[in-house]
Formats: C-alpha cells, structure tokens, sequence
C-alpha cells in the first residue's frame, strides 16, 4: 500500500523540459512526460518516455495508465516569432486540432496549452499571466532592476478552468521576456523602445520562470509551474467528484 499506489497519474505531451510537468507535480500528481527530442528529456525533472506525441496519445493501452492528460503542441506555427517567414503555415505543424480530437477520443479531463497568437484554434481558453501568481519586482535583473513577466498564455480544457485573478502589469516597471532570438541591450530596451528584453543572465530568466534546471531554450519554451500548479489543483478536484 502506502500514498504512491493512489497518486492520480498526469500525462506530459510535449514535454520539453518540464515546466508544465513541475507545476502539476506540484499540484499533486505523478507525472510522466513525452517528448521525441532526448537533449531536452536529459533535463526533465520527472519520469519520462521519448516518443512522438501523438503516437503516445493513439496508444490506447498506454493512455488506459492516465487520470488526466496535459498537451503543449509546438506553438512555432502560431507565435508572432515566425509571423514574418511567408510559407511559415506550410513550414510548421499546426496541431492543436489533431491533438484535440485524439484528446477528445480517450474520455479523459485535459488540458491544451499554447500562446496567445493561437487563441483562434483554441476553443473557448483561459489566459494565464506570471502576475497573477507573482509580485512584480520580485525578481531583481543582474544589474540591481526590478523586473516583472507577462508571459500570457492560453488554456483550453475539456473541464471547466478559472484563472486565479487577473493581471497586474505595473506600468512603469521594466518587462522581461524568455524567447529565442530577442534583442539583450538593456539601455536600448529601457530608454529608446521602452519595451521588454530578455535578460541575458540564465539565472535570472531561471528565477523568473522558477525552474532553476533549465537551459536557456527550455525557458524560452516552458511556461512557469505555477500556471499548471493551479489549473492542476482543479483537475484535482473534477477527478474527486466525478
């Protein structure tokens, strides 16, 4: 017997690295991520499988082992970052529907996360943004700055989901990002656009997504655990009443 026998067991798809997977341990569960690429699984922080997505979500038997099911699908054909590159429709899958429709097929709660660009394919989703869950200024840059995230990002549930409360972006406050290929010149960032950067310290991009195991890419890909720590505590409670 003992506690680990009645854990309630969450599905990881699109791992990466695990920000996702970390806020729902937290939350509870025991989690098993899936990701086909092993550099970032070297770095996932719970049990994993490498296999393709998808592949994992038609395996019927495979599936049987789960309470519940988290899906990150690639946002590279729905984020603004490739907005400019003109074939980038027919470059980059776009597989919130196909990954919908196998969710939907296996009768359990999920939840489908993505950005903010791809609110048209999600059906009815919640946004999340790191100042619902964390005190803008709380984070200090390398340079002695107070910096505060936005990092919206959208959820859709075959379950009902709420936010925690609402954003809180502090006007004057200097805003930080986590994405490939942004530009790192603070003085330029702060005093001529007068827009966010991203910090160029991994620790402090570690701080403010709070997943210290990171590398640079995974936390320009992850979300921070406290998003899927609170939608997880509700799954939590669906799964104890229904």
């Amino acid at each position: 017997g003992g506690e680990r026998d009645i854990m309630l067991k969450l599905l990881d798809l699109f791992c990466g690295e695990g920000g996702a997977g970390e806020g729902y341990e937290r939350a509870g569960f025991e989690v098993t991520g899936v990701d086909n690429a092993p550099a970032r699984l070297t770095r996932y922080p719970h049990r994993y499988v490498e296999a393709d997505a998808l592949a994992a979500l038609v395996d019927s038997s495979f599936i049987l082992g789960f309470d519940a099911i988290h899906a990150s699908p690639p946002c590279t054909g729905y984020t603004r970052g490739t907005a400019a590159i003109p074939d980038r429709l027919e470059r980059y899958d776009r597989l919130i529907p196909v990954v919908r429709d196998l969710l939907l097929a296996t009768s359990k709660p999920f939840i489908i996360e993505n950005v903010a660009d791809a609110k048209s394919e999600l059906r009815d989703p919640i946004q999340l943004c790191w100042t619902e869950f964390n005190e803008p200024g709380c984070v200090i840059d390398d340079d002695g700055t107070p910096l505060q995230m936005y990092r919206h990002r959208l959820f859709e549930s075959n379950i009902r989901i709420s936010r925690r409360g609402a954003c809180r972006h502090e006007r004057e406050m200097q805003v930080a990002g986590a994405y490939g290929g942004a530009r790192r010149d603070k003085v330029e960032a702060r005093h001529v656009r007068k827009g966010g950067y991203v910090p160029p310290s991994l620790a402090v991009l570690q701080e403010l997504l709070d997943t210290p195991w990171m590398s640079e890419t995974g936390c320009f890909l992850s979300i921070p655990p406290s998003y899927t720590e609170h939608l997880g505590h509700q799954l939590m409670s669906h799964l104890a009443t229904s």
